[in-house]
């Protein structure tokens, strides 16, 4: 039998003789579920088939216990350079380019309902929908060299939908900058702009998502499933409603086993055993 990993990258049709390699591959070590991006070929291009892929990878493996965060990377130097043109062209027609819009909107809901959180580890090139890919996930860290745009409208098609996730990541000033202008920002700007959480040399990438990787697997993964749910809940409320809605939150948080084994460990001076439920 082939090793899982394996079995997610290739599977052939014998009867053509032919091999399907798939676009993007999971692999989980140590509850951190690791998606990879991997069609260098097209720059990592966000495809109708890979935006499948990585969907199906997160609704497959997000309700598995043994996960508590997921980690999106990509092979080679660009992350993504967003949706594969190819696919947009004339003779592909209307109904066919509203499925490639309509699924990347439905990617980016799964990414926000995922009940643990998912961290884009970028080195490199994140453009149009990659970009977005990108502010639509939790936690961003990048290297030094990465740069982020969206430049849509330089191939005649304005990043609409991307602006949509920009927009809710960084000042208005500095999103009309990148959807008007299609110029890059650097790795500190996107810093400084609120759209990625750190920036670190390349060589520390891995140390520095592993850090943050095993801060979040030493919490309760319920609790941290409740809080990312009414975190972005509350995002779109007024401030009153908001904290009308998150005073029954907290209190429902402190009747959890977890918000129980919280409290009392704290006040025994002991670290708590999460029984994540």
């Amino acid at each position: 039998m082939l090793p899982k990993i394996a079995m997610l990258r290739v599977h052939k049709l014998a009867s053509f003789g032919v091999t399907i390699r798939k676009l993007s591959t999971f692999t989980e070590r140590d509850g951190i579920g690791h998606i990879l991006l991997d069609n260098e070929k097209t720059r990592n291009s966000l495809s109708l088939a890979m935006m499948d892929s990585i969907q199906q990878h997160i609704t497959a493996h997000q309700e598995n216990p043994a996960v508590r965060c997921f980690v999106l990377s990509a092979k080679g130097h660009v992350f993504s350079a967003g949706h594969n043109l190819k696919e947009l062209t004339a003779d592909k027609g209307t109904d066919f380019h509203k499925q490639v819009f309509g699924k990347c909107s439905e990617l980016i809901g799964v990414i926000l309902r995922a009940p643990v959180p998912v961290i884009a580890k970028v080195d490199g090139l994140a453009a149009a929908a990659g970009c977005q890919l990108v502010a639509s996930c939790d936690m961003v860290v990048c290297s030094e060299k990465s740069t982020f745009s969206t430049p849509g409208a330089s191939f005649g098609i304005f990043c609409s939908t991307p602006g949509i996730a920009v927009a809710r990541a960084v000042p208005r000033m500095k999103a009309s900058y990148m959807l008007f202008t299609g110029l890059p920002i650097s790795a500190q700007e996107a810093l400084e702009s609120g759209l990625v959480s750190k920036v670190v040399p390349s060589d520390k990438l891995d140390q520095e998502i592993e850090t943050i990787c095993q801060a979040i697997k030493s919490k309760s993964r319920s609790v941290i499933a409740l809080g990312k749910k009414f975190f972005y809940e509350q995002i779109a409320m007024d401030v009153n409603s908001a904290y009308r809605k998150g005073e029954q939150v907290m209190a429902d948080n402190l009747g959890t086993p977890d918000g129980q084994e919280g409290i009392k460990s704290f006040v025994e001076k002991r670290k708590p055993v999460w029984r994540h439920q």
